[in-house]
């Protein structure tokens, strides 16, 4: 097939136009019907390249000659766009790189490096003896929600289930003391859902977050402690040139962040996937065999992330047929590939037996290829627990009428704002 040029025929489709935030669907299918490979705005208004079927996002996000560090374009001369972003968005110069120099912008031996200090915390077979642990959690909050109940008996299930589970988890393995796992969602928050207007609120919980982890490695090094963070440590200080004290901050805000983030907004989205179709609750209800399959459809229809960070193509390479130029910045539309029509039938149809009886993944909501979500397993088995929890303690569990659940209107990410729910009789 012979390749062509970025389709031009269209403006570019500018993903800082707050359509996009509060109609992220629409614009999903406006890129769709451009073309495989179409021009785009990102949110720090320079162009880049987007793709929303599956067939290219996994091409993106699996070939090894595309880059999330710009710097390992050959002729160090491409933008990176995040690290302007944050510029443009405010963030104080002394906390971008807090931001921009994750494991999540390492490529090559470098994110290997990283990955593989973690990657023990999080296989399936570690994620499966936590499972008694995070019963436990789930069941407490759960007998809690009554006192959370306001005058006509509606519960925040967001607020008081959805969030609180994931942190303690993240909290218990991290080690986040059960007295501060409150100012990391808070913190969490604050990042995510900043007025873009006023930067400050952004660097006062970057800065606190980053002091904080600071705080937490400082106490490590006075105290042996059994965690995650406990061993870290102890690889910095006994082998140093593994990680860099940055890195180790670094790590640790990334794990706490994104290990609570995209589970709390699993648990919620699917939670009013599950509501907003009543056949589908009950189908679960009386089939928990079915739970993996609920878990993955959930991922597919409302995993938090809508897209991934740019990638760099360092060399002219094809994608879809398409020329991508050396240095192009192309962007995976996630929720597109997870949307397509070529692969998901009807995919706009919430369907929990979909993934019933599939081997692997048939989503794209933990990313593809290398940089796919360290800490997979872990966000399914506290779906799954999460969800089989809720099912047994409320099975009359509903919306509650004129007051459906509130998405918050942010770019690039589906998050609800609350989940009013009855806890039935």
């Amino acid at each position: 097939m012979t390749a062509t040029r970025p389709q031009t025929t269209h403006d570019p489709i500018d993903l800082t136009d707050p359509e996009f935030a509060e109609d992220p669907f629409r614009t999903i299918e406006r890129i769709r019907s451009a073309g495989r490979v179409v021009r785009g705005r990102f949110l720090d208004t320079s162009e880049v390249l987007l793709v929303a079927g599956d067939e290219e996002v996994q091409a993106v996000l699996s070939d090894r000659r595309f880059v999330v560090d710009p710097d390992n374009v050959p002729g160090g001369d491409t933008e990176n766009r995040r690290a302007e972003m944050m510029r443009m968005m405010g963030v104080r110069a002394d906390l971008v790189s807090y931001l921009t120099d994750t494991i999540l912008d390492k490529d090559g031996v470098d994110h290997v490096r990283l990955r593989k200090l973690v990657s023990r915390t999080f296989t399936v077979r570690r994620v499966n003896e936590l499972r008694p642990r995070i019963r436990r959690a789930a069941e407490e909050l759960l007998a809690a929600l009554p006192e959370h109940a306001e005058a006509d008996g509606t519960v925040d299930l967001l607020a008081h289930f959805a969030y609180p589970l994931p942190i303690t988890v993240i909290g218990d393995l991290v080690g986040v003391p059960t007295t501060d796992r409150a100012r990391w969602r808070a913190w969490s928050d604050q990042l995510v859902g900043f007025d873009r207007s006023d930067p400050s609120q952004l660097n006062d919980a970057m800065g606190a977050a980053v002091e904080h982890a600071r705080h937490m490695i400082a106490e490590r090094r006075e105290t042996e402690h059994d965690d995650l963070l406990g061993a870290l440590v102890r690889t910095r200080d006994e082998d140093g040139d593994r990680l860099t004290e940055s890195e180790l901050i670094t790590l640790v805000f990334t794990l706490i962040i994104a290990g609570y983030e995209t589970t709390a907004h699993l648990i919620g989205n699917g939670t009013r996937a599950l509501l907003e179709h009543p056949e589908q609750w009950e189908m679960l209800r009386s089939d928990r065999d079915l739970m993996p399959a609920a878990v993955h459809e959930m991922l597919r229809e409302g995993g938090t992330a809508l897209l991934t960070r740019p990638r760099y193509a360092a060399e002219p390479l094809e994608i879809g047929g398409t020329e991508i130029a050396a240095g192009t910045a192309v962007i995976a539309v996630i929720a597109g590939a997870n949307r397509d029509p070529d692969v998901h039938e009807d995919p706009y149809r919430f369907d929990i037996t979909r993934h019933h009886g599939r081997p692997g993944e048939a989503h794209q909501a933990f990313s593809h290829g290398m940089h796919y979500c360290l800490g997979a397993a872990l966000a399914r088995t506290e779906g799954e627990v999460a969800f089989d929890a809720l099912l047994s303690a409320y099975p009359d569990l509903s919306l509650v009428p004129g007051r459906p659940p509130r998405r918050q209107v942010v770019p690039a990410a589906l998050r609800l704002e609350e989940l009013p729910v009855r806890l039935g009789t």
